[in-house]
């Protein structure tokens, strides 16, 4: 049960996060009849944590299924363990703002007990309008999923947004911050580095209106290098800040694969048909062109059935037959032939939403008493298989793999500083799934977040990224 709100009363003036509102007192309910929560290898027997609705990187709401043969029994409520004797973490967000709420989930009775079709063994083939089409080379794309509306835009990525909030006090004291001899660091950093996406557009227009002058502009003409790169992340917000991404990555000599894999894989539709028409309208040429041109053979149409937007909506709901013939087909993709089928693998693991994908790894663990990451390691390999690797693990525990990118962005010889900036704001934006990807960390490294990152940053660029991060 959930007997306490988040954030906690006190964390942020008013006791709520800026822009939102808290949900009711007393018990939280589950958002109409998603299933149940998200299971982790990493957490304690028998605990959980609640995965987020829609948000920044897409697609968060919904848990995991019920495979055939086990109890059919919901896991006991819970989250990510807090950690230094503060409270959960993982207690239930506010209210969405109007236009961004979880969708209504799948029907309660989605993955239990088979429903009569063929015995064991046999695999019928899936509704039309949940799975198919992996005949239809070279395509091999799946038709839009049923069941439910389309998954709503991650906040930043929808309509813009009139919000009931005064931005002109902070528009004033961004001003002051850099207004004459000298930059107050400080007061840029309290005042952006808290913000949800709606506040920093509020922010961005009061500051122009005021002041009749562009407020990126005037950071980058008072800041440097990460710190500058942090705050002017902050004020693109995620939707701009995603298309400057995928065109540096892809501008110049080379191809930076890890942008492409953070800002496109595990992307809702409505995200991702944003990204493509704000990149269209930026740069004046269309994603897929740019993306063509910088990958080839293979791993280009895999990226060109990510960039389809024909993923099974979050609404979709986990049909066992369509699970046991996915998994057949990923075997015979794989372990059980000469050679793999790679686009098929890529078609799969593309169109499926992350109850689909996570019911599809558990179940061929359970039949071939392999993981399916691990096939996929044995028969990929170079950006392929690292894509395929991202769109696996995010889908079957999000928090726990957004804590090994940001780990990834530190490990090593050296810090990887663009790629860590992207990284933390990009989960920035939503104060709960960071508060969970802190626990998260916190589990399978042994130490804070925040703690790693002021090992590997300083100054004003330290300062900055750990006041994202929180405390």
């Amino acid at each position: 049960m959930y007997n306490q709100q988040y954030p906690p009363p006190g964390q942020y003036p008013g006791g709520q996060y800026p822009g939102q509102y808290p949900p009711p007192q007393g018990q939280y309910p589950p958002q109409q009849g998603y299933p149940p929560q998200n299971h982790s290898p990493y957490l304690p027997q028998g605990g959980h944590y609640p995965p987020p609705p829609s948000s920044y990187g897409g697609g968060y709401g919904g848990g995991p299924v019920e495979l055939p043969g086990s109890s059919g029994h919901p896991p006991p409520q819970g989250q990510y363990p807090p950690h230094g004797g503060h409270q959960s973490y993982g207690a239930p967000p506010p209210p969405p703002h109007p236009g961004y709420g979880a969708p209504p989930g799948p029907p309660p009775n989605q993955y239990g007990a088979p429903p009569p079709g063929p015995p064991h063994g046999q695999y019928g083939a899936p509704p039309p309008q949940q799975y198919g089409g992996h005949q239809a080379a070279p395509q091999y794309a799946a038709p839009p999923g049923g069941g439910g509306p389309p998954t709503q835009p991650s906040p930043g990525y929808g309509p813009p947004q009139i919000i009931q909030w005064d931005a002109n006090p902070d528009a004033q004291a961004l001003r002051k911050a850099m207004k004459g001899f000298g930059t107050d660091e400080k007061a840029l950093i309290q005042v952006l580095a808290n913000k949800d996406p709606h506040q920093v557009e509020a922010i961005k227009q009061a500051y122009s209106r005021s002041f009749n002058r562009n407020l990126e502009k005037d950071i980058k003409s008072e800041t440097s290098r990460y710190f500058e790169l942090g705050l002017v992340s902050i004020v693109q917000g995620p939707l701009a800040h995603d298309v400057h991404l995928l065109h540096s990555a892809m501008d110049g000599p080379g191809t930076k694969e890890k942008v492409l894999n953070d800002v496109l894989l595990g992307r809702s539709n409505a995200d991702m048909k944003a990204i493509k028409g704000m990149y269209q309208h930026t740069f004046n040429c269309s994603l897929e062109r740019d993306v063509k041109g910088d990958l080839s053979m293979k791993t280009e149409r895999h990226f060109m059935i990510v960039l389809g937007a024909c993923r099974a909506e979050d609404s979709a709901p986990v049909i066992p037959q369509a699970v046991d013939q996915d998994v057949m087909e990923l075997y015979r993709a794989t372990e059980g032939k000469m050679g793999t089928d790679e686009m098929l693998v890529c078609s799969i693991l593309s169109t499926r939403n992350d109850n689909q994908i996570r019911a599809i790894s558990r179940s061929y663990e359970e039949k071939f008493r392999r993981p399916l990451e691990t096939v996929i390691k044995k028969e990929f390999s170079g950006h392929m298989k690292d894509a395929l690797l991202f769109q696996l693990q995010n889908a079957v525990d999000k928090y726990m793999h957004a804590a090994t990118l940001l780990e990834d962005a530190m490990a090593g010889m050296g810090t990887k500083d663009e790629l860590l900036v992207a990284r933390v704001v990009r989960y920035h934006w939503d104060r709960r799934t960071m508060e969970n990807i802190k626990a998260a960390y916190n589990q399978r490294y042994g130490r804070s977040l925040a703690s790693r990152i002021q090992g590997e940053t300083s100054g004003d660029y330290q300062r900055l990224l750990v006041t994202c991060v929180g405390p």
